[in-house]
């Protein structure tokens, strides 16, 4: 029986790949995404019998959870939680409304929180499993402006570390991949002059990959890392050290 990978934000960038990545390890994926259409736009991408999709709201605890023992009861297990779902901002203070930073809250901390209690609860009956986290570079040292999206990243690092003590005695590794600059839609849009300062700011002079961070996870969840938990990993081309 295929091993089960769930992954949040699964539709596009970094989750897609990410969910390619852990199909083609022969894991069966089920990718969550913000709207029926994109999962469906996904879905038709992928095909395959080893995926599916959902759009349940992720910070409702009741239905990720009924999904989830759906999920657990139907394919027998959740071996591994990839929350990846997310919502970057550079909205400056004086600008920011309090609706602006929950919403950032919400899909950036508390959506991995529900998730990863209602996963949880499977993994102790299974006595294992990985929670995978996605961080940023910008939870070491912050961002110029958009103060909710490096606080919430920070937020993922410290859950990242608390969870990973408390579940490892229940052999529940917890561990989380921070990028660095990505080439995601946003990144391809910058012009020129914007993107070549931010590569010579980077010591192997390229921007990362969707398939560098879906690669680092697979990592994370494989056997080969079975003695890491609380790391945060830094995939970023060097740039922060």
């Amino acid at each position: 029986m295929n091993k089960v990978c769930i992954v949040t934000g699964g539709t596009r960038g970094i989750g897609l790949e990410t969910v390619k990545t852990f199909l083609n390890a022969g894991y069966h994926v089920v990718l969550y995404g913000s709207r029926e259409e994109t999962v469906q736009k996904a879905l038709a991408a992928l095909s395959g019998e080893n995926v599916e999709g959902r759009w349940t709201p992720l910070t409702d605890y009741e239905k990720i959870k009924a999904d989830f023992d759906d999920i657990a009861t139907r394919l027998g297990s959740i071996d591994v939680l990839v929350n990846n779902a997310g919502v970057s901002d550079a909205t400056p203070l004086e600008k920011y409304t309090i609706e602006n930073f929950d919403r950032v809250m919400d899909l950036n901390v508390k959506a991995p929180f529900v998730c990863t209690k209602a996963a949880v609860e499977w993994m102790k009956k299974q006595g294992a499993g990985v929670i995978l986290n996605t961080s940023s570079m910008v939870s070491t040292f912050g961002q110029p402006s958009g103060v909710a999206y490096p606080t919430s990243k920070f937020a993922i690092n410290g859950m990242t570390k608390s969870l990973a003590r408390e579940l490892g005695k229940y052999g529940i590794r917890v561990n989380a991949v921070a990028p660095g600059i990505t080439e995601t839609d946003m990144v391809k849009a910058l012009p020129k002059q914007v993107i070549d300062p931010l590569i010579q700011m980077i010591p192997l002079h390229r921007v990362g990959t969707p398939q560098d961070i879906a690669e680092a996870f697979l990592f994370l969840a494989s056997d080969k890392a079975s003695y890491i938990t609380g790391a945060i990993l830094p995939v970023d081309g060097g740039q922060v050290q």
